[in-house]
């Protein structure tokens, strides 16, 4: 058989593969072995292999070819959804209760089904063009909404990346605003009790922009004019509600700003941050209805005072006026943002999260503020009645002021190692603060059996008695979410009215194709996006022990391999999980790079 022959065969066996739908890649990527052939005799050339030689110089042509050993021969969607689930079938699916950030929550199922598994939701382009994107700007602003009115501040962006990102952006934000006024004030102070990820990522952009970053415990901070700002969390990353009153004050008078890393549902209840005089509130709105997913993705949130609304980093969604005069939407203050003002942009290196984050907006209004109230009260109660159980059975609790999370410290005889192993045997994670200190966060997900279940690993019993709780100056006197689309849609039929509304006001895929090229334009099939809401890739929180996760380690590993092959490095990093943030991060590689070798000064990236 000549080489003729031979292409004539593979092309009837691909075409034969194509027009039974066999092969996963013949549902979505390109034209069939038909269109090519058309294409090639169109250009002048007979196969594929002509056509390649005399485009690509051979110099730069890699004549290997993939072997991507990692993977299995291609496969049908089918088997491609089996391959997957028996993977994440090896992750283990305790009850976790670490808190720092990760919450589990209840998806309602009406948005699960109309947004999350919804590509008329989840394939549109970015909103830039408002004529097509009103549907998605009306949810965008309903976050906003929501994010101001629980945070007590004017203005917040249409959602970031994600907690850690967003507290570095609000030490940019500081550095910058101080740094203009004194020209010197380069000393950023962050509480040692904040979320651990989140001062990691403070440190890594530290140091990138010669930013003295300081995390010592909230007493040691002391202010002078060489103060930018602070980071204070909001409960902290035990669970202790703290008077920052006095520290917010110093700031104040030394021109330092104040940012709170907040727990958006604490809010609800508690005292905002802009009551106590933030001027910026960032934190995660995962709870509001995003799965835990084994750390992402999630919206976060960013919100600030009036005065700082050109330098906010992020998108933010206006109300303007269309030519005939009407009311519309629009991307608002776009000369802060780099696709407009190129290196001078105020508002850099931005993922927004909006599926996530329309997903929370509307967690908001399919519950409105009674519903988010109800919601945080039971979380609220919840963790009272633990802690009575716990002080009553001889251990001690480091705070009494709290809305979700105990730190408990261990009575004698017991450690936090093996407080932890029982809790494992009965399908229940903990955190391990220290060795004799284990944390408990609750969540909307709690029900009576698992609160005498996390009872009983302290040799407790619930009862009806309560101890603890938000200290009377911190709970909140001000209403929220009074706009009225939070007060409309309560019932399934009114809601999924008001989101197919919505929808309808959007292009999507669904709708026609777009002729864009973009880093945001990317294959979300329906057998891709359909694994994400199995429980057992879903619920995972990121801080578990990875024995627990060997499904998400087998799927890492696998990836990580085939990357490296294709691009011909020699490992890759799946982090962070955003295409700004891996610029970013690859820049610093970069950098240090050249700091290694003695090449600090090569310091201009063209």
């Amino acid at each position: 058989m000549n080489t003729a022959e031979k292409l004539e065969l593979m092309n009837q066996i691909e075409l034969n593969k194509e027009e039974q739908g066999e092969l996963f890649e013949t549902r979505h990527i390109g034209p069939g072995p038909k269109q090519k052939q058309e294409m090639l005799a169109l250009l002048g050339y007979s196969d594929m292999e002509s056509f390649i030689s005399s485009v690509v110089p051979s110099a730069i042509r890699d004549n290997k070819g993939l072997t991507l050993s990692s993977f299995p021969d291609a496969q049908t969607e089918q088997e491609a959804l089996l391959r997957i689930k028996s993977m994440m079938k090896k992750n283990v699916l305790n009850k976790s209760y670490i808190g720092m950030g990760y919450y589990g929550t209840f998806v309602p199922t009406v948005i699960q089904r109309n947004i999350l598994e919804n590509p008329g939701w989840y394939t549109q382009y970015t909103p830039y063009q408002p004529e097509i994107s009103q549907g998605r700007l009306e949810a965008l602003l309903n976050y906003q909404t929501m994010i101001s009115d629980l945070t007590g501040l004017p203005i917040a962006n249409s959602s970031l990346l994600d907690e850690g990102t967003a507290a570095a952006e609000a030490m940019s934000l500081s550095y910058a605003v101080k740094s203009k006024k004194t020209g010197s004030a380069n000393v950023f102070y962050a509480a040692s009790d904040c979320h651990p990820q989140t001062l990691a990522v403070l440190k890594t952009r530290a140091e990138a922009m010669s930013i003295d970053l300081k995390i010592v415990p909230a007493d040691e901070i002391s202010f002078d004019e060489h103060v930018c700002g602070v980071l204070f969390q909001y409960p902290n990353t035990f669970g202790v509600i703290k008077d920052y009153q006095a520290l917010i004050s110093s700031a104040k008078k030394h021109g330092a700003l104040v940012v709170m890393a907040c727990d958006l549902l604490s809010l609800a209840l508690l005292k905002t941050p802009g009551e106590l005089g933030a001027d910026i509130a960032l934190g995660s709105s995962q709870r509001f209805g995003v799965p835990m997913g084994y750390g992402g993705p999630h919206a976060a949130f960013f919100a600030t005072k009036e005065e700082y609304k050109r330098i906010i980093p992020g998108r933010l969604v206006g109300v303007s006026i269309d030519s005939n005069g009407k009311p519309a939407l629009r991307l608002a203050l776009q000369t802060r943002e780099q696709h407009i003002r190129r290196e001078k942009a105020t508002s850099n290196i931005c993922t927004a999260q909006v599926l996530l984050a329309i997903m929370a907006s509307m967690y908001a209004v399919y519950h409105g503020p009674k519903g988010i109230k109800r919601i945080a009260t039971k979380v609220s109660n919840a963790t009272q009645k633990l802690a009575a159980a716990i002080v009553a059975s001889g251990s001690t609790l480091v705070s009494d002021n709290f809305f979700d999370t105990l730190a408990v410290k261990l009575g004698k005889g017991k450690n936090a190692t093996s407080v932890i192993q029982s809790a494992n045997k009965i399908g229940i994670n903990l955190r391990e603060i220290d060795e004799s200190t284990v944390g408990i966060s609750l969540d909307e997900t709690i029900c009576d059996q698992e609160l005498s279940n996390l009872a009983s690993l302290f040799g407790a019993t619930i009862s009806a008695a309560s101890h603890g709780g938000i200290p009377e100056n911190f709970k909140r006197r001000t209403t929220y979410l009074s706009h009225k689309v939070f007060n409309s849609y309560h019932s399934e039929t009114e809601f999924l009215r008001y989101l197919r509304r919505l929808e309808s006001r959007d292009l999507s895929l669904c709708t026609s194709m777009i002729p864009l090229g973009s880093c945001t334009m990317k294959l979300n099939a329906t057998s891709e996006m359909l694994p994400v809401t199995w429980e057992e890739i879903s619920t995972l929180h990121p801080f578990i022990n990875r024995d627990q996760a060997i499904g998400y380690r087998t799927l890492f590993a696998e990836l990580e391999t085939a990357l490296a092959e294709m691009t011909g490095f020699e490992a890759v990093s799946l982090q962070p999980n955003a295409g700004s943030q891996g610029e970013y991060a690859g820049l610093i590689a970069i950098r240090r790079f050249h700091q290694t070798n003695g090449d600090a000064h090569r310091n201009i990236c063209l």
